[in-house]
């Protein structure tokens, strides 16, 4: 078995969801999916196959990000993996949408940090074995952290 890792390509605006799902009418539920839970959101999502014609499948209401979603699940090459590129919202918006999808089994990574892919491969199949999302920890929060946290929260909207 190798073992390699794949970093995804995104814009600092935009956020991933990465994950692993089970059957072909998954591009079309995500798509549903999303388009019904955030207002404004702008994305593409691609679906790898891991049978049949073993495709990457896309959609998206944004033609950048569908490129980009399908380019960036090819190089992971991993079956029955999904990968979603999000503008104008954020995984918090539509994750709950998204997992309740039912085709859709686990999510590795929901993250606007840089993302590593780690992946293995065996025969004629690959599989996502973990991910790396952003940096590790710098230390421990203090108090003053913790007060610029609240404040941060409250100022974009999502705590009052």
């Amino acid at each position: 078995m190798e073992i390699r890792k794949v970093e995804l390509q995104k814009e600092e605006d935009e956020n991933i969801i990465l994950g692993q799902a089970h059957f072909i009418k998954t591009v079309e539920d995500l798509y549903e999916a999303l388009v019904q839970s955030a207002p404004g959101i702008r994305f593409g999502l691609a679906f790898n196959e891991a049978s049949g014609p073993c495709l990457v499948r896309h959609d998206g209401n944004d033609p950048g990000l569908r490129r980009k979603a399908a380019e960036n699940l090819e190089r992971i090459g991993a079956g029955h993996a999904f990968l979603i590129i999000i503008k104008e919202a954020f995984p918090i918006n539509c994750l709950t949408a998204v997992k309740q999808v039912p085709e859709v089994c686990s999510i590795f990574a929901a993250t606007a940090n840089p993302l590593t892919v780690l992946v293995a491969e065996h025969g004629e199949g690959r599989g996502i074995i973990g991910v790396i999302d952003g940096k590790k920890p710098a230390g421990r929060e203090t108090d003053k952290d913790i007060e610029i946290r609240h404040a941060f929260l409250r100022k974009i909207g999502y705590k009052r």
